[in-house]
């Protein structure tokens, strides 16, 4: 099974989104059985609070029903995870914070694995939903299409249960 953990700021927004719309796509592709998949903030500060109204809204637009609440991110949750994919470089520096600096090898930006390395900017701020939905589902997309290459042995738990 992979651990896969997206990471964001507050854990309302953007992580919440790209967990929901990764685990959507997985279940798709009939391989639900080899993902764990969850989102963490950095910050504590909306912990306990749901998926945000307009980010809920967008992924319901896009058939996703959500069931989130916001949680920050530890180092044993770095630890225990295969891969922290963090939407942005501020989200980057805070984890890399976090772990002191170790386990780079698994932390990477969301979008790092597209065709179009970028940072997914806050629409808690650009108040731009779509377009972050848009940049999540590409990174998703990206990562999913790497992970079918490079790990598809690990994925073929699925076929075999």
């Amino acid at each position: 099974m992979i651990s896969v953990i997206f990471v964001c700021l507050g854990n309302i927004c953007r992580s919440p989104m790209a967990e929901l719309i990764f685990k959507k796509m997985v279940e798709e592709r009939g391989l639900s059985l080899s993902f764990n998949v969850s989102s963490f903030g950095t910050s504590d500060e909306e912990t306990g609070n749901p998926v945000y109204p307009p980010a809920k809204k967008t992924l319901e637009a896009h058939g996703i029903k959500e069931g989130h609440t916001a949680r920050q991110l530890t180092l044993r949750d770095v630890i225990n995870a295969d891969y922290v994919l963090v939407m942005d470089s501020m989200n980057l520096m805070d984890v890399l914070r976090l772990t002191g600096g170790k386990f780079g090898e698994k932390i990477f930006k969301l979008c790092s694995f597209t065709a179009n390395p970028r940072d997914i900017a806050d629409p808690w701020y650009t108040r731009d939903f779509e377009r972050a939905y848009s940049d999540i589902r590409d990174g998703c997309e990206g990562f999913l299409g790497y992970l079918m290459r490079e790990k598809s042995e690990a994925l073929a738990y699925d076929k075999r249960h």
